[in-house]
């Protein structure tokens, strides 16, 4: 038996603020995005670049993360993320060009993806002693995800309004200090002997941007045309490569056995296709509100404030005894079909719309099913497999959620330039491409229930897959 670590629940606490603050990394770009287009000279197409340039390197490398963390010890790689992240964040503050500011956010993306891996293995360690006491923290890890990502689009007005948009990076330096100084209440392990699988990492986040990048240009260059084919031929070959070195090394990044664990495929693709309808509504809903409503950056961040409380109190007080009454799979069904259902309610926004009509009840519609579905998407991918796995579950997990995220955001914004989203100034034409990108949302969040409901077996499960109090193995202590 390990002993236990008397100080676990505040290491907790540090870990949930790194989990906060990488998701939210995501998304207190969203409010400033109108004042950086304008400072920056992005285009309306390629304003997405912001947001995905993070994601693409930070879903991309999480893999990556959680070898590193096997290899040199999972708080140093914690340590090292933060470094990264800080460095990022300086390089985006300073930025006076649209192409310095996507390399300052692809840096971000990669302590990011340092961070998140060696705290799901913290956490691990911390608590893998107990399943009860796991089944909370990862509950209240959980809730930090999303409560980052709209967290941050309230602070991001704040920021944006009372200082500059550069001030939404900044913040990332003091904070970042604050808690490379906590982490000395974090567990140290040492590292172990092994090989990186460097090549099927650069496979894979290759891939995932040449994807994203055929889908941006698509509808410029058209879908038909030569080079968005080849384009997506590209992006195809990658990722099969990709799947060709996990096939063929000795230590791969993701183990293909994994995928023979029963429900832990649909648990991933439930995921992706909530992040590929959640992160666009926010996205689209900001600019809607600033560009459409005419709304200020903090009047924006502040119209959204209602949609992040609801979001933390269901699901910090609800979410979690839902999961155990019913299990996994009624929530993430009924989650999607509720957010379905606000983002078809966004889709009916109006040029002379307003927040009380058209913006704060469908938001809160879209919250409550993001609130039900989250959490009990993540448990149910990593409950199935065995507890010496479960690192790479929540690596494979998080992961999913953060393609999704881009591929969805990719081709909404493809979807929304095409429908007329790229006329600033045009309202009813903004209007239009915006209320498009919702109707595409809300249909890739029901094809997401429709999916789960057939595909996943019995109920679900909230519960780790191992009853075992017994300390974790290395495998878990590492996050692979």
């Amino acid at each position: 038996m390990s002993t236990v670590n008397p100080r676990r629940w505040w290491a907790l606490l540090v870990l949930a603020t790194a989990q906060f603050m990488v998701i939210m990394d995501t998304s207190i770009i969203g409010v400033a995005l109108p004042e950086m287009q304008r400072d920056l000279g992005f285009s309306q197409g390629d304003l997405q670049w912001v947001f995905n340039s993070y994601v693409i390197a930070f879903g991309g490398l999480l893999l990556l993360g959680g070898r590193l963390s096997d290899l040199l010890g999972a708080r140093r790689v914690f340590v090292s993320g933060w470094v990264v992240l800080i460095a990022g964040s300086v390089v985006a503050a300073a930025a006076s060009t649209a192409w310095v500011e996507i390399v300052g956010r692809a840096v971000q993306g990669v302590g990011g993806a340092l961070i998140a891996p060696a705290s799901m293995t913290l956490l691990m360690m911390l608590f893998g002693h107990n399943t009860k006491e796991l089944g909370k923290a990862l509950a209240l890890y959980g809730a930090a995800a999303p409560a980052g990502g709209t967290a941050g689009v309230f602070l991001g007005g704040v920021f944006t309004e009372w200082a500059s948009w550069p001030w939404i990076f900044i913040i990332y330096v003091p904070i970042g200090i604050a808690t490379l100084l906590a982490t000395g209440i974090l567990p140290s392990v040492a590292g172990r002997r092994g090989s990186v699988d460097v090549l099927g990492a650069v496979f894979v986040t290759a891939g995932l941007a040449l994807a994203v990048f055929a889908i941006v240009r698509a509808p410029e260059v058209g879908w038909g045309s030569t080079e968005t084919v080849l384009e997506l031929i590209g992006a195809a070959a990658l990722l099969a490569l990709f799947l060709l070195v996990q096939r063929s090394v000795r230590t791969p990044l993701m183990p293909l056995g994994v995928w023979r664990t029963p429900g832990l495929g649909i648990s991933n693709l439930s995921m992706a296709l909530l992040g590929a309808a959640w992160i666009p509504m926010w996205y689209f809903l900001n600019l809607y509100l600033q560009q459409v409503l005419g709304y200020g950056a903090f009047a924006s961040g502040a119209a959204l404030l209602p949609m992040t409380g609801l979001l933390m109190v269901f699901m910090t007080l609800i979410t979690a005894r839902l999961l155990g009454r019913f299990g996994a799979k009624p929530l993430i069904v009924s989650g999607l079909l509720v957010l379905a259902g606000g983002l078809l309610w966004l889709s009916a926004v109006e040029p002379t719309g307003t927040f009380l009509v058209d913006v704060l009840p469908a938001s809160l519609v879209a919250a409550t099913g993001m609130s039900l579905a989250y959490i009990p998407a993540m448990m149910s991918a990593i409950s199935g497999v065995p507890q010496e796995q479960a690192g790479l579950a929540s690596g494979i997990v998080n992961t999913t959620y953060q393609v999704g995220s881009a591929l969805g955001l990719a081709a909404l914004t493809a979807l929304a330039t095409s429908q007329g989203a790229g006329e600033l100034g045009n309202l009813p034409a903004l209007t239009d491409g915006f209320s498009s990108a919702f109707l595409g949302a809300a249909a890739v969040a029901a094809a997401g229930a429709a999916l789960t409901a057939l595909l996943m077996r019995g109920r679900g499960t909230g519960a780790p897959a191992s009853t075992d109090d017994s300390a974790v193995g290395p495998e878990v202590r590492t996050g692979v």
